[in-house]
């Protein structure tokens, strides 16, 4: 934890205001979590793939600001065709909401909205309705700044607020414009493209008592991804699921830009 400083209180002032925005004139940019969970062994997840495309680039909601994560879960990866982009850990994270919502059953596509609605991921009607709702709910806006970019570094700050007391800070790194030539299992033949791929996902912190948060954090990028397509999403999440705050700063490019 970074000591306090006048960078940290100008971000915690600028956090206080964001939040004043949203909550009066400027509600558009209320940020919105989504997350897909999905996988390349999936006949039925292509289409939800690309419809996260369309809300990551070009389909708007009112009053949302939606921040993408795509999840891609390993419980295919037996059935002839290993997602490269897989992980057993996003297999947990999706069981762990399943779990909470009582029936403890997984599927993909599954989409999940600010940690609490569930539904089919190609359910562009539900997906939609679900965005509007979760936009129309009071949250506290996470601020982002590279605080040093040749090493990333990145400061995160998360002013008092209610919504965000006992929350922990996750953090995650996504990648856009990624795409696999599946060659087996139930999509062989077909390319599938992809865009906020979740290449890291981990608690960071725990806000405190106020529900603040201040933290400036080294970012490991792995060289084999491009940096120009790369996101830093940090979100708070309550026992598990709600998440409270929510926000996104593209990566600095590989010249410190």
């Amino acid at each position: 934890m970074a000591r306090f400083s006048f960078f940290t209180a100008a971000l915690l002032l600028s956090a206080s205001a964001l939040i004043c925005a949203a909550a009066g004139a400027n509600a558009t940019s209320v940020p919105v979590l989504l997350e897909l969970f999905t996988s390349e062994g999936c006949s039925s997840c292509p289409p939800a793939d690309a419809f996260l495309i369309d809300l990551a680039t070009k389909v708007s909601v009112p009053g949302a600001r939606v921040i993408t994560l795509s999840e891609h879960v390993d419980y295919w990866d037996h059935d002839g065709w290993r997602d490269p982009f897989s992980s057993a850990a996003f297999t947990a994270r999706q069981t762990a909401y399943a779990d909470r919502g009582g029936d403890g059953n997984v599927y993909t596509p599954e989409m999940i909205v600010d940690g609490e609605t569930a539904f089919v991921g190609s359910d562009r009607a539900a997906a939609r309705n679900a965005i509007t709702n979760a936009a129309s709910k009071p949250k506290a806006s996470v601020v982002l700044a590279w605080t040093s970019t040749a090493s990333p570094t990145a400061s995160i700050a998360i002013a008092p607020n209610p919504a965000t007391r006992h929350a922990s800070i996750v953090m995650a790194i996504t990648e856009d414009g990624l795409h696999s030539s599946v060659s087996r299992g139930e999509n062989a033949g077909r390319t599938i493209a992809h865009t906020s791929v979740t290449r890291r996902l981990s608690v960071v912190g725990q806000t405190s008592a106020d529900g603040s948060f201040h933290l400036e954090l080294p970012v490991k990028i792995d060289p084999a991804w491009n940096r120009r397509a790369l996101r830093l999403v940090v979100f708070a999440q309550v026992s598990g699921h709600q998440i409270t705050a929510a926000g996104a700063i593209d990566a600095p490019d590989a010249a410190g830009h």
